[in-house]
């Protein structure tokens, strides 16, 4: 599906990639991860056909940068900081869904499931909406479409919990007719939806490992809160997450949360040890 052969890049005399070499196949959810500089943002830029560069990139059989238009057509992309531009919400959906054939409904009716409904919006400038509505269009744009490789670069850092657990349900949809590359700079944030990781340091292939891969993405956790005492800052840490108060009793906290948002959850919480006398996690 996709192949680097020895790719190299150097800006100003900086070896920014450094003889990557990689075979991707179709089904495998990459998780592609090292600190900033590592490359990771260079040799997606490599695959998108943005750059030019020693060796050599194809994607079934494709060269994207001499075959960009027909390549581009099968790739979903969500870049981590999104573009300004000030085209108007409307103009850019139906400008992105002529580029893959596709219709500009589908990308309407992702961007509702992930609680965006663009009809409000269609005139608004893109670069003027907040970066939760940038990032569920975005996303909604890269999924609307027949993507055999969706590339995402830290997707879900702008959602809030719902719309990360629409998020990985939309993914799951996917995962039998697509390859997905994450790119993020914590394995912990993208561990669960991935199958293997792909760790760059210095422009370099240092870690190249298939993980256990039995977690579905649409899984979903009860979770049970027993505080010691209440804190409004532990309140305040939960918003936006499915897990309330008891209405007869401020310490104990109730709901649910989606399975690949385990760890960062966890992570949410383990500030707060202090005030937990009990925490427990169960699958649905």
């Amino acid at each position: 599906m996709i192949q680097f052969k020895q790719v190299a890049k150097t800006f100003r005399k900086a070896r920014v990639l450094d003889g990557i070499t990689l075979d991707i196949a179709i089904g495998e959810r990459i998780a592609l991860i090292g600190s900033n500089g590592a490359g990771k943002t260079t040799l997606i830029r490599c695959l998108l056909g943005e750059y030019t560069f020693d060796g050599s990139v194809s994607i079934n059989g494709l060269d994207p940068r001499s075959n960009r238009t027909v390549v581009l057509g099968k790739i979903g992309f969500v870049p981590q900081l999104p573009p300004p531009l000030k085209m108007p919400v409307g103009q850019l959906i139906d400008f992105s869904a002529s580029l893959c054939g596709t219709d500009p409904q589908r990308i309407h009716a992702i961007a509702k499931r992930l609680g965006l409904n663009v009809e409000e919006i269609l005139s608004r400038q893109f670069v003027r909406l907040s970066g939760g509505m940038k990032q569920k269009l975005l996303i909604s744009i890269a999924l609307g479409r027949d993507a055999q490789v969706l590339v995402m670069d830290e997707p879900a850092a702008n959602l809030d919990p719902e719309a990360r657990k629409i998020f990985f349900d939309l993914l799951a949809e996917r995962l039998h007719d697509a390859t997905m590359i994450i790119s993020s700079h914590r394995l912990d944030e993208v561990s669960s939806l991935v199958n293997r990781v792909i760790e760059m340091d210095m422009g370099k292939v240092v870690l190249d490992d298939k993980v256990e891969d039995d977690v579905a993405l649409t899984d979903t956790l009860a979770c049970r809160i027993v505080l010691k005492r209440f804190e409004p800052a532990f309140a305040k840490a939960l918003d936006g997450w499915s897990i309330k108060a008891a209405a007869d009793n401020e310490l104990l906290w109730e709901g649910t949360l989606a399975g690949p948002d385990r760890l960062r959850f966890l992570g949410i919480i383990s500030r707060y040890t202090a005030l937990v006398a009990d925490l427990s996690l169960s699958e649905n």
